[in-house]
């Protein structure tokens, strides 16, 4: 698409990577890392003048991640925790990236990487207890020695729609917050003010045992 856009001189190309990619792909520990980082290279050797957009863990009702982890917290009565649960997101609610990519194209911004954040930093415990207590349900929290993590990381991946991958679990070593390498959204003046638990809420009640007619009693 890079070397399109250069074909056809258009004045801006926004490729959309991910953050907290760069020290697994260095170490060669995540194939989706590695991936990722060399869409970046191909990008900016294609077209100079490219925008490359890293978001943190983009979350709403139809995404992959906090859907994901309610549906299995619905059912699981224990949650392993990986690496201790002390892997650290700035999740990013999906309109808040969507308005990022607006102010990118509305200011013409050009020949930046930008790191994309949500207005947090949450640890991957923190955020699991935020589900559980969203679903309203009581769960035990486990942390997993890696040994076994990769053991369960393995079975998952064989289910149609794999719930967690090796690959993944070898990511999930790794922060997904602003590295200081580079300019956050912040830094632009491009707000991102949707918070984690406020919006899961809002259908978090799809995986309580009565949905919408459950009253949550939040602690």
């Amino acid at each position: 698409m890079s070397k399109i856009a250069k074909e056809k001189n258009l004045k801006q190309f926004i490729h959309v990577s991910a953050l907290g990619i760069d020290n697994a792909a260095e170490n060669n520990e995540s194939n989706y890392a590695l991936s990722k980082i060399n869409g970046e290279k191909a990008v900016k050797q294609n077209f100079q003048k490219s925008v490359i957009l890293k978001p943190s863990i983009i979350f709403s009702v139809d995404d992959n991640f906090s859907t994901n982890f309610m549906k299995l917290l619905s059912w699981m009565p224990i949650m392993p925790l990986y690496y201790s649960g002390k892997t650290k997101f700035t999740p990013l609610h999906v309109t808040d990236m969507a308005e990022i990519i607006y102010q990118v194209v509305k200011r013409n911004l050009t020949c930046k990487t930008i790191e994309c954040i949500g207005p947090e930093e949450i640890s991957f415990k923190n955020i699991i207890l935020k589900l559980i207590n969203s679903i309203d349900k009581k769960r035990i929290l486990i942390p997993l020695p890696l040994f076994f993590a990769k053991i369960t990381a393995k079975i998952f991946e064989k289910m149609p729609k794999p719930l967690l991958t090796l690959d993944q679990l070898n990511l999930l070593k790794y922060d997904s917050v602003a590295s200081k390498n580079y300019n956050n959204n912040f830094d632009l003046g491009i707000q991102a003010n949707k918070k984690f638990e406020e919006e899961i809420e809002k259908y978090s009640f799809n995986w309580r045992n009565r949905g919408q007619f459950t009253k949550n009693n939040f602690s």
